[in-house]
């Protein structure tokens, strides 16, 4: 397939990006490997842009002991290690920002400590704009810590007579499942409003998932086509080469389908297949997510064995390097039936989506790193190039690659110099990073400074989080009948099963 490259006039870029203001973080877990790899090295490429105030700090909290200065070294080496390049001056500036204050998460003068800190913290810097409390621990934590921050009344101080603007940030996983996201949520609503909570899902934060909501509303060449009339199937896929790594613990609780098809997969799913907001809103996009995932076509357990596919990858070999399989990864259980790999096939009862089918896949230890929607357009009706052999031609593919590297691709039929029908498949190739000129931003990086501009348009809303549990249910409640679970080896495309899912389709899933 040969491809065509495309080019951006620089006068035909509208961008708007602003800066924030005032700013006061905590961040509960602030030793832990998501602080150090994420958010430690997003908030200093906001600041390197001047996409942050100089009034602005950062109290860490957690259980390993630091004084201010051991963890300002420690911020300051990680952020030397793991970024390209750095401003030198603005290094140093940035890592005086932080502060540290260590305790128990269940001892209450822990919490008085923080509180006074941040005090402090608000009269050296001169914030009295957001507080943000970032919980950036291990999601059985989650509870504990916000009803600390409640009965303490730290998420509403009045500073000289003003009252502070409030933000809570959760990361995923919002729950196990239906009954403990609803006992989440009612304990989060306990002490803050829907509006202060901004639940972080970091792909919503790639540039390319951003574009589809500018991709589809903002150009009216693809809409009248977005629907069943000229769109025969969908394809999500977020495939990762690495297996479980250091979160073994955490993953075997979890699985896949918890750990990344409830929240990313649908999501991504939402943004491809709701309608159109009225207006460019935060509550207004939520609102249209929420309807599109309730109009998922609920699952019965026949469903369930039909449409759901889940596999454990086992021992390979990933450049010439010998890999273990997952029961032989450290704290994994030798008889562990956790999966590592989900598909499957989901339909939309609406008037857009009737009888379209999505198919969504992801898992560890595959082929190749790739996240990718792939929209296959209907084949032309009819061919009037039967004289010719062609009775069949490839249908148009529209493909937006989210990573490793992003942007979006368009398949079409073109006749190629030579004989009467000399017919090709072409690629017209829009790559981010090439032609913006620049390397695309860290997900954390867009997500940190709407949650700092009280911006939730990409933040995940409760309503959306419980109807994905819904949708959800009866595959837990099926799978955890089952005793045992297929496998695949690892640096493949996943186990053979999942071309079940295509039994009456000339297509299949897109190549690894």
């Amino acid at each position: 397939m040969k491809k065509i490259e495309a080019t951006i006039q620089k006068q035909d870029m509208l961008c708007i990006e602003a800066a924030a203001g005032p700013t006061g973080f905590a961040v509960f877990g602030a030793s832990g490997d998501l602080a150090y790899r994420k958010l430690y090295p997003s908030l200093y490429e906001l600041y390197r842009r001047d996409l942050m105030s100089d009034h602005f700090y950062v109290l860490g909290c957690g259980r390993s002991e630091y004084t201010e200065q051991n963890f300002q070294d420690s911020v300051e080496k990680s952020l030397r290690q793991d970024l390209d390049t750095f401003d030198e001056a603005k290094l140093k500036a940035f890592v005086k920002h932080f502060s540290y204050v260590s305790g128990s998460y269940e001892d209450e003068a822990f919490y008085q400590e923080i509180c006074e800190n941040l005090l402090n913290l608000d009269e050296r810097f001169d914030v009295s704009g957001a507080r943000i409390f970032y919980l950036s621990v291990p999601p059985f934590l989650y509870e504990t810590v916000v009803e600390k921050i409640g009965q303490m009344k730290l998420q509403c101080p009045a500073i000289s007579g003003r009252l502070q603007q409030v933000r809570l940030v959760v990361e995923k996983p919002f729950g196990r499942d239906l009954a403990s996201a609803r006992q989440l949520d009612d304990v989060l609503h306990r002490y803050f409003q829907e509006s202060q909570i901004y639940r972080i899902d970091h792909y919503l934060g790639k540039e390319t998932v951003q574009n589809l909501l500018i991709f589809r509303f903002a150009n009216s060449i693809f809409e009248p086509l977005w629907n069943r009339n000229y769109i025969d199937h969908v394809q999500i896929s977020v495939a990762e080469q690495v297996g479980v790594e250091h979160r073994a613990g955490y993953y075997d609780r979890s699985g896949a389908l918890r750990d990344m098809f409830q929240n990313h997969l649908l999501q991504m799913l939402a943004l491809v297949a709701m309608e159109a907001p009225v207006s460019f809103e935060a509550d207004r996009i939520r609102d249209e997510k929420v309807k599109l995932l309730r109009s998922v076509r609920p699952l019965s357990a026949a469903d369930v064995d039909k449409y759901f596919i889940r596999a454990q990858y086992t021992h390979g070999v990933i450049d010439d390097k010998s890999v273990p399989g997952y029961r032989q990864e450290a704290d994994v259980p030798a008889d562990s039936i956790t999966e590592t790999f989900v598909a499957a096939k989901l339909f939309i009862d609406n008037w857009r989506w009737k009888d379209v089918p999505f198919y969504l896949r992801t898992g560890k230890r595959l082929k190749r790193k790739l996240t990718e929607i792939v929209i296959t357009f209907k084949s032309v009706p009819h061919s009037m190039f039967q004289m010719e052999g062609l009775d069949d031609l490839p249908p148009n593919v529209l493909r937006f690659q989210i990573q490793p590297q992003e942007g979006m691709y368009l398949s079409l039929q073109a006749k190629r110099p030579g004989s009467k029908i000399c017919m090709s498949t072409l690629e017209m190739a829009i790559d981010y990073q090439e032609v913006f000129g620049v390397k695309m931003p860290e997900a954390y990086q867009r997500l940190l400074l709407d949650c700092m501009l009280g911006d939730q348009t990409l933040f995940t809303h409760h309503d959306s989080i419980l109807a994905s549990w819904e949708i959800l249910m009866p595959v837990l409640e099926s799978w955890s009948q089952e005793k045992e679970i297929a496998s695949y080896p690892a640096d493949s495309e996943g186990p053979d099963s999942q071309a079940t899912l295509w039994p009456d389709s000339a297509c299949g899933w897109s190549q690894l």
